[in-house]
């Protein structure tokens, strides 16, 4: 017997989100104020998904988008473990600045790495693995506790 909330008559979306926490450290090439000066942040990242719950009673996850942690998974890949206690640089910084640092955890991008930025590049790896059914609804990264910036789907389409 199929329970009220696994209906097959419609199926509803459904918008899940799972929050993350990382350390990093960036510096903003060119910048006119102290964003310039190599510096680190506490970095959380909320990742909201959308989708209709499965409905498949035989299913494991059954009444579920997407199970939490398989969002862990992906974001921790493409995101967490790449960016957590690294020094994020644009690539059009002195080589001599990351030849010094080369022992460290470093990550050269073709932009500047403001948090807008980020979360556009942040936003494009998560597309290339979340599952056909489900759906990249928003981001938001707060960069300190009265600052962030947020991706919508929506504002994007």
């Amino acid at each position: 017997m199929q329970s009220q909330f696994m209906n097959t008559e419609k199926a509803m979306n459904i918008r899940v989100t799972k929050e993350f926490k990382f350390e990093m450290a960036h510096a903003l090439l060119g910048h006119d104020g102290p964003c310039k000066n190599i510096h680190g942040h506490s970095y959380q990242l909320a990742v909201t998904l959308k989708g209709s719950p499965i409905i498949h009673a035989d299913n494991p996850k059954a009444g579920m988008v997407v199970d939490f942690s398989d969002i862990k998974k992906l974001v921790n890949k493409v995101i967490v473990s790449p960016f957590d206690h690294s020094l994020v640089l644009n690539n059009k910084v002195p080589s001599s600045l990351y030849d010094a640092l080369s022992n460290q955890k470093l990550i050269l991008l073709d932009f500047q790495p403001t948090c807008e930025n980020l979360l556009i590049h942040f936003v494009k790896a998560l597309k290339q693995v979340l599952p056909e059914d489900i759906f990249l609804h928003h981001l938001l990264l707060r960069e300190t506790a009265t600052s962030y910036a947020e991706w919508y789907a929506d504002d994007n389409s």
